[in-house]
């Protein structure tokens, strides 16, 4: 499943309000305790934060004065 930031914000809201049910997309999720709710803001955070890491870069050296 794609996770989107709303996603995230949503489970935010639900632990900064000590809530155990967040809704999406018309659907209801209940989760069993903080802790789970914990988890799964976890598990988001790390799905959207993949393929966020530094750029490539790529650095060329010149080993002398090329042909002779």
């Amino acid at each position: 499943m794609a996770y989107t930031q709303a996603d995230l914000e949503r489970l935010d809201r639900a632990i900064a309000n000590s809530q155990l049910e967040v809704q999406y997309d018309g659907k209801r999720v209940r989760f069993r305790s903080t802790d789970e709710l914990m988890r799964a803001r976890a598990h988001v955070e790390r799905e959207l934060s993949k393929g966020k890491g530094r750029p490539r870069q790529f650095r060329l050296r010149s080993a002398g004065k090329g042909i002779r």
